[in-house]
């Protein structure tokens, strides 16, 4: 394929959120040529907080964090590969963090020339000349209701999977005369001074709403039909957790013995049978929640945990124990669907299941023209993830990369989904879940951006220990193959500066106790090994 016909290649990317901002950049590192629909008159997706789901001036729905949101993922791991977060920002970033560095992307890398604002696409479906030449029909509507339609050469539908609420199916709810919304909806602690609050889910959002109107909140009963792990941001010596978790070493230890180490640590904190919050799983098949102050509030009795719901009174709840209470209000935290302005014919969603390769590529299609960023969950950041699929779809609509066959693709998915069912529960919540570093590592694997740590053995070997040790950060992924990044090996050199430097705000003396203890241990170790050399000999 010729430069002239690579350029003219037009990508749609559908969002300019985390993910869609992250595709523009590696089309543009490709020479595709990208224009993305965002709905909003804003960057950031749902990190650009607003008041209101719905703004007047804005016609179309949205979903944004609220207010005192903070990320559940250190600065280290949610930062673009070739884009390091600043060294002062905290290492948990509250979401005005989060904006002001999608900000600084856009600007570095000269996205926003690229965006239409105020813009929904409402269908993406084939155009007549599609088996020939791959290319997509768009059908758009402004904020003044007006229609039009544009052609496209491939498509990478960025839209996330936190806009449609999944509502649960509560008796009685519409007979309720308290108020209900969904956490979608909530954005600050006003209004619920001295009321009782039944918050319903236990995922991330539930329990920051619930933490949150604890502390003026009469009483918060969180509802939960099947408990759940309950993580704290911050592990050994105040490290994220992140930081020790994620770690290429941690494939080498079985996963039983890795299951123990994790609830043991987790129960030695809080545990999860005295207060109730086990579920029936273990973690890597029920997933975690990741929460500080949660445990402070259950064990002073702020936030009371209570089985599912039953049904709803006009004025009341009746969980399955068959006890009840009295609530003034009810906020629903269970989850979002996922939906795509997509032809149904093309990609179906069935109770939140999809029939993806890699959970990116309908494999049924003829051209590689169309692909969903940023579906994955995992116990891990998101960003990393978009932006190594996007590396990979700008190289397939290129032509320099292909798929494997249909058959092949149809097999993957079902051996997908088999070993699904044997480790993880049913759940919405985690039909698109995957591990981490694995998945990564097949992705970079496509694009020849996978490191390879035994060759770096010889070549770097503190760098191949670094990573092979140390925590398995983004910046990885731009050591080696095409889109290498010539500061990657001085990121994670300098990672822990990052992560230090966030908290040094003020001097502290050094304690000369500590320092010659450091010292005596030292001497007393090699004395310890002359001594075995010694006998040795």
């Amino acid at each position: 394929m010729s430069m002239e016909e690579t350029k003219s290649k037009k990508v749609a990317i559908i969002g300019a959120g985390t993910s869609g901002l992250v595709a523009m950049k590696c089309c543009l590192d490709e020479g595709l040529v990208p224009v993305c629909y965002e709905r909003t008159s804003d960057i950031g997706g749902l990190w650009c907080f607003r008041e209101y789901s719905d703004k007047p001036e804005n016609r179309f729905s949205t979903t944004t964090v609220c207010r005192s949101t903070v990320t559940n993922i250190s600065k280290e791991f949610m930062a673009f590969s070739d884009f390091p977060m600043p060294k002062e920002f905290p290492n948990y970033l509250h979401n005005s963090h989060v904006y002001n560095y999608l900000d600084m992307y856009a600007e570095k890398f000269n996205l926003k020339p690229h965006i239409v604002f105020n813009t929904n696409v409402k269908l993406i479906s084939k155009t007549d000349d599609y088996d020939s030449t791959g290319r997509w029909r768009l059908d758009l509507e402004n904020k003044d209701g007006c229609v039009g339609q544009e052609i496209y050469d491939a498509v990478l539908v960025c839209n996330g999977h936190d806009v449609t609420p999944l509502y649960p199916q509560l008796s009685g709810l519409e007979d309720f005369q308290g108020n209900v919304i969904d956490t979608k909806d909530y954005k600050r602690p006003i209004g619920y001074d001295d009321k009782r609050v039944l918050v319903v889910g236990i995922g991330n959002s539930a329990c920051d709403v619930a933490v949150e109107l604890a502390r003026i909140a009469e009483k918060v009963y969180l509802s939960t039909r099947g408990g759940s792990w309950i993580l704290s941001r911050l592990q050994e010596g105040g490290l994220p957790l992140d930081v020790i978790a994620i770690r290429r070493v941690g494939g080498l230890i079985p996963e039983p013995l890795r299951e123990w180490k994790l609830q043991r640590g987790i129960n030695n904190r809080l545990d999860h049978t005295i207060h109730p919050l086990k579920p029936k799983h273990g973690i890597f098949a029920s997933g975690i929640t990741v929460n500080d102050e949660l445990p402070y509030h259950i064990v002073n009795g702020n936030i009371v945990l209570k089985p599912d719901v039953k049904r709803l009174t006009k004025t009341s709840v009746e969980f399955q124990d068959g006890t009840y209470e009295d609530i003034d209000c009810v906020i629903l935290g269970t989850g979002y669907d996922i939906t795509f302005p997509i032809d149904p014919s093309i990609v179906s969603v069935d109770n939140c299941k999809v029939h993806l390769y890699r959970f990116m590529f309908p494999p049924d299609l003829k051209h590689p023209t169309l692909a969903i960023i940023g579906l994955t969950k995992q116990a891990g950041p998101v960003n990393p993830v978009s932006e190594l699929q996007s590396r990979w779809c700008a190289r397939l609509i290129k032509g320099i990369c292909k798929l494997p066959s249909e058959d092949q693709m149809v097999q993957h998915i079902a051996k997908h989904k088999e070993i699904q069912k044997k480790t993880c529960r049913e759940s919405p919540r985690l039909t698109t879940k995957i591990d981490f570093i694995p998945y990564m590592d097949e992705i970079a694997s496509e694009i020849g951006a996978k490191p390879d740590l035994w060759k770096m053995m010889f070549e770097d070997p503190m760098l191949s220990l670094r990573c092979f040790f140390g925590p398995c950060y983004p910046y990885q992924y731009r050591l080696v193959g095409p889109g290498k990044w010539d500061g990657a090996k001085e990121a994670i050199e300098t990672a822990w500066d990052r992560i230090t430097g966030a908290y040094q705000t003020r001097q502290v003396p050094e304690d000369e106790t500590s320092n010659l203890a450091t010292i005596l241990f030292i001497v007393g170790l090699c004395g310890l090994l002359i001594s075995i050399i010694y006998l040795l000999l």
